[in-house]
């Protein structure tokens, strides 16, 4: 269906979308209306025709976890011979790895491990700082929320005492999609949808940016994905401390949810209405690591100017069949064949140069498994 002149008109003029008009556009918009209507987003925010990206590396510490999601493949329970918690030396070969490799961050993440309280991520943030001085992006609001719970703190201070040690920002990992129902359906034990705004909005209270995230595509309403995005432009709007939103479909493989993956061109059309509906958000990010570089490649011209994380290591959806990879040369040229220029980021979206692999006399990124993921940045 043809987009209403009206909408399209309010929406090229800088206008907040209803949540009829997003659940209209998401269920019926045509598809190469809405993604010009999100190209000229990403262009009146981002008119230098740059894309960037990030080089880090997704250490999950721990696969064991108590949450059971339906939708995971990668969590062990105990007392699982399959279960592990990282030594310091395994870490420790990791984060020198990523910065050889031209890597500035260490995106941290596990399963929410019954035993581990807050002195563990105090100790392993402390000696991450002090020994390599790497960005800690790390964690998911389930996982302080649990660690608050653990160690028997009110989330303030968790949150305080995460930053003292060396938190440096929270991925949005986690936030699946924001409706209790869906929530209850395939993550029980995770948290409620307040429960993960709630960490956001700390976090950002006490001067932490983070990142919004959403996986569809498992048993969800059209509905539903809207509500998701207006609880986040709400949060937003309260707080700015969302760097940028990554939305992705969910991967069914190995799960103990088998449902068909959502097509790409489903995922084009959330990535358009997600630039559209969230007008407060500076920065939307392409899934190449679920959908390839050709997808990864067209969701440039569907809303999105960031190409997402070379992430050097990446094991929970992996586990859950993705398989997609990208060298940094290649994420680079996929970016130019597009017609942008690549530009390498911080976490906070600060540019720090081009490709790595163009001015340093280094062997190329090895190939990844990389794939986005619940536990994702």
């Amino acid at each position: 269906m043809a987009i209403p002149e009206g909408v399209g008109e309010k929406i090229l003029a800088g206008g907040r979308l209803t949540r009829d008009e997003a659940t209209l556009l998401l269920r019926d918009g045509e598809l190469l209306e809405l993604g010009l209507l999100a190209d000229a987003i990403r262009e009146r925010l981002h008119p230098e025709g740059i894309v960037t990206y990030i080089i880090d590396r997704n250490v999950n510490y721990t696969n064991i976890c108590t949450a059971q999601c339906a939708f995971c493949a990668f969590y062990r329970d105990l007392p699982s011979s399959e279960g592990y918690v990282l030594s310091k030396e395994e870490l420790a070969r990791k984060i020198e790895e990523t910065i050889a490799l031209g890597g500035n961050q260490v995106l941290l993440q596990g399963g929410l491990h019954p035993d581990l309280g807050i002195e563990y991520y105090e100790g392993l943030f402390r000696w991450m700082k002090s020994t390599y001085g790497i960005w800690v992006h790390g964690l998911s609001p389930a996982e302080v929320n649990h660690i608050a719970k653990v160690s028997r703190l009110t989330l303030q201070e968790t949150v305080r005492r995460l930053i003292a040690a060396g938190l440096d920002s929270i991925p949005g990992g986690g936030a699946e999609i924001l409706s209790d129902r869906v929530r209850n359906l395939i993550g029980p034990l995770k948290g409620s949808t307040a429960d993960w705004l709630s960490v956001m909005e700390e976090a950002h209270r006490q001067g932490l940016r983070t990142t919004a995230t959403m996986m569809f595509g498992t048993v969800e309403t059209l509905e539903e994905r809207v509500d998701h995005l207006l609880h986040l432009r709400d949060l937003q709007d309260r707080t700015q401390g969302f760097t940028a939103f990554i939305c992705w479909t969910y991967q069914p493989e190995n799960t103990a949810l088998p449902i068909d993956e959502a097509t790409s061109f489903e995922y084009l059309r959330m990535l358009a209405v997600s630039r559209i509906v969230l007008d407060n958000f500076p920065n939307v990010q392409a899934s190449w690591v679920t959908q390839g570089g050709k997808i990864g490649q067209v969701a440039l011209r569907f809303g999105a100017n960031d190409f997402g994380s070379l992430m050097i290591e990446e094991n929970v959806v992996s586990a859950a069949g993705a398989q997609f990879r990208l060298t940094e040369a290649e994420i680079a040229r996929n970016i130019q064949v597009a017609g942008f220029t690549p530009k390498r980021r911080t976490m906070h979206y600060d540019i720090v140069g081009d490709p790595y692999c163009w001015s340093h006399a280094t062997p190329p990124l090895p190939e990844t498994r990389a794939t986005a993921t619940s536990l994702a940045e």
